[in-house]
């Protein structure tokens, strides 16, 4: 996680775009203030080191309470990483020092995992329920029974909007269920509809300027192609993970689609006019940008409700647009224990303590969905977490059925060598925004840099 960023306690664009392909967008918060409070006097002390801002340290902070105080004789010490995490990481590696329990991005997880810095929880599992209940999916392998953990929550990729802005252009709602899903055609005609000069025209209108755009129809960071190209057919790799494949016609065409909307059809931002030249740097949150209507519609994480339930914009979600399927995508980012831990029991205690939507607040505040089968599908676990003031009336079909029934993992969680990868991806994905140059074009040069450092895909639970 080495180009992470401090910014009024978020990553920038260009960081969320490396952080997409190379963690999950689960990450996408960075890190404000320092250390929380340590665990007291106690007979065993844990270390538990995790990023965030500052509403997920407090939620953090919270539930590490809780457990001090059900767990007697057990402190914690939390350890809130501001800034960069990776670094903070290899210098506990060099010196030994893992934390007993850790947030952690894929690619550093796998890496550590493969040197034996991290403890191997298959012969674990069996132990705790909350582990042997997970659903396949929810383990990181690493080779055949070689599992470094699981992931906390759920997030994925949903289309925001300001329902007032809506309303007021007489605009249907952005469709909540996925065999509803609007084709790109459908997307752009309402992008049209909310896209707005100064002087209230258009794009698809005579003397439209524009330059003066005061109102986008909509927003769609190239940080977000991963679920569009799968919905076209389209993937960064064949079923090996040996072969580049992004410039299939099916990927070419989705991330030709988003610069279109932006230098074509008109109706979405540069990241020059969303802020911070070519690159977007200094881009205001979703949250700000629907607040201020500066866009109408906005793609981005499910991680977004957290700050926005906490703002005055009348909001609802919608899932993304669908080429051939609707596909949305899931970002996951895995809990580790560090291999020598001096604690092992109490370091399990704490694992799996961590990730209980009965103890930890992020879940009903909104950054997070659990992961367990039951808390979508029985009523009374279902109430523990989804929250009416937070969660809009839609968010069973829109989020929690586009979850389980249409969402596909983000690659960088499975991909090996990932990195690497995406030291020539990340620059090439930022040209295709900036609309120099067509995206196939991009995207066959990409080949001969991305060809070589393909190592295949980890290995899933089921294989």
């Amino acid at each position: 996680m080495g180009r992470i960023g401090l910014r009024d306690c978020r990553l920038t664009r260009r960081d969320l775009l490396w952080l997409s392909a190379s963690l999950t967008a689960g990450t996408a918060l960075s890190a404000c203030g320092g250390d929380g409070g340590g665990g007291g006097t106690s007979s065993t002390e844990l270390q538990y080191m995790y990023w965030g801002s500052a509403f997920e340290k407090r939620g953090i902070e919270s539930m590490l309470t809780k457990f001090s105080q059900s767990h007697k004789g057990i402190g914690v010490n939390p350890i809130h990483v501001p800034g960069d995490y990776e670094t903070k990481v290899n210098t506990l590696v060099a010196s030994n020092d893992l934390p007993d329990v850790a947030y952690m991005g894929a690619a550093t997880a796998y890496r550590l995992a493969e040197q034996g810095k991290l403890l191997n929880l298959h012969d674990h599992i069996n132990k705790y329920p909350l582990l042997k209940e997970r659903s396949p999916g929810s383990y990181f392998y690493w080779g055949k029974d070689k599992n470094l953990g699981t992931h906390a929550s759920n997030q994925i990729i949903l289309l925001w909007y300001n329902k007032a802005i809506l309303a007021e252009a007489g605009i249907e709602k952005p469709p909540a269920e996925a065999a509803k899903a609007w084709s790109l055609e459908q997307l752009v005609d309402i992008a049209d509809q909310l896209t707005l000069d100064d002087e209230g025209r258009h794009p698809s209108e005579s003397g439209f300027r524009r330059e003066r755009v005061r109102q986008f129809g909509l927003s769609v960071p190239i940080t977000h192609w991963y679920p569009l190209v799968l919905s076209n057919g389209g993937d960064i790799v064949d079923k090996t993970g040996m072969k580049y494949t992004l410039n299939s016609p099916e990927a070419v065409k989705v991330l030709q689609d988003i610069q279109d909307l932006i230098y074509k059809h008109r109706v979405a931002p540069s990241p020059a006019q969303l802020g911070g030249g070519d690159t977007g740097s200094n881009a205001p949150t979703t949250t700000v940008q629907l607040q201020t209507k500066r866009v109408a519609m906005a793609v981005d994480g499910h991680w977004t409700l957290l700050d926005m339930a906490q703002s005055d914009v009348d909001y609802g979600i919608g899932v993304l647009p669908s080429y051939q399927e609707p596909i949305t995508q899931q970002n996951r980012t895995p809990r580790v224990i560090a291999a020598n831990t001096e604690n092992l029991d109490e370091a399990f205690e704490l694992y799996v303590f961590a990730m209980n939507p009965e103890y930890v607040d992020l879940y009903s505040k909104g950054l997070w969905m659990p992961v367990d089968e039951k808390y979508f599908t029985d009523p009374a676990s279902i109430a523990k977490w989804v929250n009416d003031d937070v969660h809009p009336p839609e968010f069973k079909t829109a989020a929690i059925d586009y979850l389980r029934n249409n969402s596909v993992p983000g690659f960088a969680e499975r991909l090996k060598n990932v990195t690497a990868i995406n030291e020539v991806l990340v620059p090439a994905l930022q040209e295709i925004e900036t609309g120099k140059r067509p995206a196939k074009v991009i995207l066959d040069e990409l080949e001969g840099k991305m060809q070589p450092r393909l190592q295949g895909w980890y290995p899933t639970t089921e294989s």
